[in-house]
Parts: C-alpha cells; structure tokens; sequence
C-alpha cells in the first residue's frame, strides 16, 4: 500500500496499477511524482491538465516513426531520450492519465512497464474524473520538463523486458494454442467488418479464432470495473486460458486489455504492437467477417 512522504522507498509506492484521484491529490506536490498526460489525437488539445502534468506524447517522441504503423512501440534508446527530456528519473513515481478516461493512459503504462518501470499507474477516470472530483486544473497544454529539470536531463534508464509485445508471428501461433485467447479490444463493429476501418487501406473484420472484447465493455461511467467483474468479463471470452494477447486498431486501447487483465489476475499479458494497422493490411494473414456467437470462442 502507499506510503506517507519522507525518504523511505515506501514513499513513492503504489498500491497497484491503477489509481484514483484521492490518492493522486494528496501526493501530486512531493517531489518524487510525476504526472503524464498521454493523450492522442483529438483528445490532446483541451487547454487544461492536471497541474503539473507533462506530455507523454505518444503521437510524436513517444513513438517510432521510421516503422509504416501507428504508435509503434520505440526502442530502448529513443525511449530513455524522450524520458529524460522529460526530466524523469529512475526513483520518480508516475501516474498517467488522458483526458477521455481510460483511453491511452493505459498505453504508457504498459510501455514503461515494458521498459522496466515499474512505479507508474493510470489514473482511474483520467481528467473527466479529476475535474469532478472539484480538484483543480491548469489553462494550458501538459509541460515538457518537469520543473526544477529544466537545465539537466532525468537519469531515467530503459530495460526493455521481453514478451510484453507480440508480433504477428506470435499472434498467428497464439491463434493455434488452445493456452492462448486473442482478445481484439476494437467495437463489435468494426470487429464483424460492419463499420468500415478508419485508418484507410485496412480490410474490414477480424482474426480467425480471436474474440471481441471492446475496451469500453470493461468500464463504467469512464471507469475501470472492480476486480471481480473484470474477472466475470475476461472469464467470459478467454474461458479457462491464461495466456492472453490483445489487439486493437493501433497498439493504444488495447493495453486498456492489458491494465484490465491484470487487475483481473491474469499475469502472462502481451500486446500486439502492430494491431489490426498491420493485421488488416492486403496480405495473405486471415480475416474474417461476421459476429462470433455466443459459446464459440475457444474456451
């Protein structure tokens, strides 16, 4: 469980990978936390954030962009850059947040983790939560140093972890591993091929064998469900395997899979970096079309 301020490790614990704004608030000042915005998109410019906040901008730095796919998870060296330009340091804690609630937040945690940080967490409800919660904001875009780095860089040091991210290769053997459940975190939708794909080029529907499991199906009111309902949720499209890799459109709201799987228990969780950006691509991997019914998942 947490700690109270002063120089004892316990200090900077955190009770598990998610948070809620109580616990935030009454830390945000000490100087071992560190807040990031990690919003994408058309969710990124609200003139407001969390005081303090900085730009985890998984749009740009946070990216590696000389690969042809969205949000493509960077190597060790670019991500230890993008963090110490940020002013982070190894003994920091971090808390992420974005402004539509549980959308991308979950997307840095996981890549921190991945990098081998473990003290990071996504704030439960992201920015809609704080601000009805009464807490104040700021009128501007999250910083880009924390304050007091502006003249040095953070000491934060990347150790890529592996497993945490899937290919496409590990996705095709998972499909045929009755161990392993490929969750596809996209709406019911897109996932039949009844909604067209919004990136352009993609073919519409899903992998053969993977199961729809929408990332907005494991909250409520923009936050996560408690534990045992996200047990009864992951138990229902992954049965008894307990081997999970999930997938979306891009590698983003699919770790919002991944935070709900491992506060459901589950503890062998990759992310498919690539998504359905790289699965849907013309090419001879499977798609297939239509609804799964019910019971006819694998499990």
């Amino acid at each position: 469980m947490a700690g109270h301020a002063g120089t004892a490790p316990e200090a900077g614990a955190l009770p598990g990978p998610l948070v809620g704004v109580e616990w935030l608030v009454e830390r945000l000042a000490l100087p071992w936390m560190v807040v990031l915005d990690a919003s994408v998109g058309a969710h990124r410019a609200t003139g407001r954030c969390v005081p303090g906040a900085l730009r985890f901008d998984i749009d740009g730095a946070m990216s590696d962009h000389a690969v042809p796919l969205p949000h493509t998870m960077p190597g060790a060296e670019q991500f230890t850059a993008g963090m110490r330009a940020l002013g982070v340091d190894g003994g920091d804690t971090v808390v992420v947040y974005d402004t539509a609630g549980i959308y991308s937040a979950a997307r840095a945690w996981w890549m921190l983790r991945a990098m081998g940080f473990d003290r990071v967490a996504v704030l439960d409800g992201g920015l809609p939560a704080w601000e009805a919660a009464g807490l104040p904001v700021e009128d501007r875009e999250p910083g880009t140093a924390k304050l007091g780095t502006a003249e040095r860089a953070g000491d934060f040091t990347a150790r890529p972890r592996l497993g945490m991210f899937a290919g496409a290769e590990d996705v095709a053997e998972a499909l045929g591993d009755a161990r392993s459940a490929v969750l596809d975190a996209r709406s019911r939708e897109r996932y039949a091929g009844s909604a067209p794909e919004p990136r352009p080029g993609l073919r519409g529907g899903h992998m053969p064998g993977s199961v729809n499991l929408p990332f907005g199906e494991i909250q409520r009111d923009g936050l996560m469900l408690p534990a045992d309902e996200l047990r009864a949720a992951f138990a229902a499209s992954a049965g008894s395997r307990g081997r999970l890799v999930v997938s979306c459109g891009s590698g983003v709201t699919a770790c919002v899979l991944a935070l709900g799987a491992e506060l459901a228990g589950y503890r062998e969780v990759s992310v498919y970096d690539g998504s359905w950006g790289e699965w849907g691509l013309p090419s001879d991997r499977p798609v297939v079309t239509g609804r799964v019914p019910a019971g006819d998942d694998g499990a």
